[in-house]
């Protein structure tokens, strides 16, 4: 007798990365590797590299910023908790909002769920004003939805495209 087992399909998730402490490039970099070594993940698509500015908090070095579409099975909250762990294991510290980082890794869309709980709000409720969010996202996924905002290259038109720089080539 064989037994069958149905595992639900993978979420599709957008994890946003950003790092402006120590070697940033290096640090998304091994970010990128780190996510798509966590339990039932994959890594699917990653974008380019880009530079831009601090916002918030503007006394701090520019940031190099990515975003990465990952193929996942852990729930929004357990993947959250392994990102914080990843940022953990680069030293991040959260002296105050906006502070400067070593790793930031923040899930801005997972499927088509909308989520609100201490500590995890999907999607990312400022993801739609910033460019260094929507620039990357709209090179590996155009027409990813973004809950009650539309698809992501229809959002290009709200943020100052302009303001985020292209530093290097997708990373692998």
């Amino acid at each position: 007798m064989t037994l069958v087992t149905h595992r639900s399909p993978p979420a599709t998730a957008f994890v946003a990365l950003g790092s402006n402490i120590g070697d940033p490039e290096q640090q998304i970099t091994s970010g990128l590797v780190e996510i798509g070594s966590l339990p039932d993940t994959r890594l699917a698509r990653a974008s380019s590299l880009y530079r831009s500015a601090p916002v918030g908090y503007r006394d701090q070095p520019d940031f190099v910023n990515a975003v990465a579409a990952v193929e996942t099975r852990l729930t929004p909250r357990a993947l959250l908790d392994h990102l914080l762990a990843i940022e953990r294991g680069h030293g991040r510290v959260r002296e105050f909002p906006n502070a400067p980082r070593t790793l930031d890794l923040d899930i801005v869309l997972y499927g088509d769920l909308a989520v609100r709980e201490p500590g995890l709000v999907i999607p990312h409720p400022r993801m739609h004003e910033r460019a260094f969010v929507i620039v990357p996202l709209v090179e590996i996924a155009p027409q990813a939805a973004v809950p009650g905002r539309g698809r992501a290259s229809d959002l290009l038109q709200g943020v100052d495209a302009a303001s985020v720089v292209r530093v290097a080539p997708r990373p692998g």
